[in-house]
């Protein structure tokens, strides 16, 4: 009984370092979408994702600025569809009006908070690790 506690601990242990190193390579690609021209957040946001899971993230866009949104699941692009909303739930952007374009570019003229909602296109990927990266003009 000992050494099958051992056993599945060990399991869980590699699986969990192989998702994390699956969420570092994603995460790493993805910001290539934050230019020269960007500055990133310092924040990374991530989460794993099975078929109709949504993984929502709570952020605070300030008034006269710039940003870049950027969302990434794999190598390829365009895996996952993102919505920003108000605090309100009002949608003020979804990349599926956008043929699900991996990131956007927003001006806020007033500071607001947002979340950022993103799920796995189910038609391309199953399962998988979502990030989300954040930009901001310089």
């Amino acid at each position: 009984m000992k050494y099958t506690i051992i056993l599945l601990t060990s399991i869980a242990s590699l699986l969990q370092l192989n998702t994390n190193a699956q969420c570092d390579t994603i995460a790493m690609n993805c910001q290539k979408f934050i230019t020269e021209n960007y500055i990133s957040d310092g924040q990374l946001y991530r989460s794993l994702l099975n078929g109709d899971d949504v993984a929502e993230f709570q952020t605070t866009l300030f008034g006269g600025n710039t940003y870049r949104i950027a969302t990434c699941s794999g190598i390829s692009d365009s895996n996952l569809i993102f919505r920003l909303s108000d605090q309100e739930r009002n949608v003020l952007f979804s990349n599926t009006d956008y043929n699900k374009e991996p990131y956007w570019d927003f001006y806020v003229e007033n500071t607001m908070p947002v979340s950022i909602e993103v799920m796995l296109d189910n038609t391309r990927k199953d399962s998988g690790c979502a990030v989300v990266v954040i930009g901001f003009k310089k």
